[in-house]
């Protein structure tokens, strides 16, 4: 690799100036769009949500963005859009976050999105209902909690469509919420629920849409996009004990559905933001994940959607994070070292060690033509491992622009995970 070739076209695509006078050249830089995905390269990086959180609150004031999807589960989330929008009984914010309480709790309830979920409910307060922006889960994983949800909801407010919910919930219950049990019994032993699950969104699939009032469409819209997750985390959980490429791709394929859902309930001006990893809003064919048979996020919508997409990676230089040293092992806070030399961190660092925003705009070669090693830190993470943790990417290809921080902390999480299950 030419290092002088690549430092130069960094150079040539970094905006001038501090990162915060740069902020208003970027959002710019989305306007009109539909998606505008803003990633992390870890789930435990403080500046990544606070960053990511001021960048939204100028898309929501100056572009009218409608809703902000995570990288997280729909009930937990779903509690929290409820607060934001000033619809929970109970006024205290913390209690807001209860529902994350599954491992990694960290990624959303901490004191970052804290602060933003303040900032969110102080901002629609001003506005009528049909103004506020939303805040939404669009990950597989709440297959139980997702259940429980739509059989609350069916007995008080739908019985009607009750025989379906039971039909899917008595397939499950004899797994005991254990995904592991079912994903064998279902991908071993022919033993799984998908038609019940199919059967059950079948039945909710629409109804939202000739809702009598605001409250009740939202309720449908909830119980359809539950049904829509356990429909999900049932393909996922069967499909993940293979342990190839199509569990991943199936949950991506799930976060794009949800997005599309999203767009649909709010109409065909809405716009939204997207909070997720590098790997998923990152294209994947700018990767080696590719090689492996592995979609993405950001490839589905850049596919489905041209020209209306604006991906936004994230990196640093060196740090510290939240994370496990194993799935379900406590969290704690890591050291991240120094990226590894010839890594597109590293160079970046080289390029003068401050903060920056890189807009690939410009046609410099050299970034859209050369792997470069990316990193990427996941909810469980080994320093002593670092080899491990970079990502092969072509990145004016993966992303639309770069914002590197040259030193990071990790993030100040709000309690502690209760269950320890996935």
């Amino acid at each position: 690799m030419d290092r002088k070739q690549v430092l130069q076209a960094i150079r040539k695509v970094t905006l001038q100036g501090g990162l915060q006078d740069n902020l208003s050249q970027l959002v710019e830089r989305m306007d009109k769009v539909r998606y505008v995905l803003l990633g992390e390269a870890s789930h435990g990086t403080s500046e990544y949500y606070t960053f990511r959180a001021e960048l939204t609150k100028r898309l929501i004031q100056q572009q009218g963005i409608r809703f902000i999807a995570v990288e997280g589960d729909w009930p937990s989330c779903y509690r929290l859009n409820r607060y934001v929008k000033g619809r929970l009984d109970k006024e205290d914010a913390k209690e807001a976050f209860s529902d994350f309480n599954r491992w990694p709790a960290w990624m959303w309830a901490n004191q970052e999105i804290l602060e933003f979920a303040e900032w969110l409910r102080h901002y629609n307060a001003e506005k009528p209902t049909e103004e506020q922006v939303g805040f939404f889960g669009m990950d597989v994983y709440s297959l139980w909690e997702s259940m429980d949800a739509i059989l609350t909801y069916l007995q008080a407010e739908a019985p009607d469509s009750l025989p379906e919910a039971k039909r899917a919930f008595e397939c499950l219950e004899p797994f005991g919420r254990n995904e592991q049990s079912y994903g064998v019994s279902a991908a071993l032993y022919g033993e799984g629920c998908e038609d019940e699950v199919l059967a059950l969104l079948y039945r909710l699939t629409d109804r939202w849409m000739t809702a009598g009032d605001e409250e009740d469409r939202d309720s449908l819209f909830n119980a359809e996009m539950n049904a829509m997750a356990v429909k999900g985390a049932e393909a996922y959980y069967r499909s993940m004990i293979r342990h190839n490429a199509e569990s991943w791709n199936i949950r991506d394929r799930h976060m794009a559905n949800v997005l599309e859902n999203l767009m649909e309930y709010y109409g065909p001006q809405a716009r939204g933001v997207i909070w997720a990893h590098n790997t998923h809003i990152g294209d994947a064919r700018a990767t080696d994940m590719i090689e492996e048979g592995m979609i993405n996020l950001g490839q589905l919508l850049r596919e489905k959607h041209p020209g209306d997409v604006y991906a936004v990676g994230f990196g640093s230089y060196e740090g510290t994070v939240i994370a496990g040293k194993e799935w379900g092992a406590p969290s704690e806070v890591m050291q991240v070292p120094q990226a590894m030399a010839d890594s597109w961190e590293e160079l970046l660092h080289q390029s003068g060690a401050d903060d920056k925003i890189l807009i690939f705009d410009n046609r410099e070669e050299v970034l859209e033509t050369k792997p470069l090693g990316h990193r990427a830190i996941g909810v469980v993470y080994h320093p002593a491992w670092e080899q491990g943790n970079y990502v092969p990417t072509v990145v004016a290809k993966r992303y639309d622009a770069f914002v590197y921080l040259n030193r990071t902390k990790a993030l100040s999480p709000l309690m502690e995970e209760k269950t320890l299950y996935l």
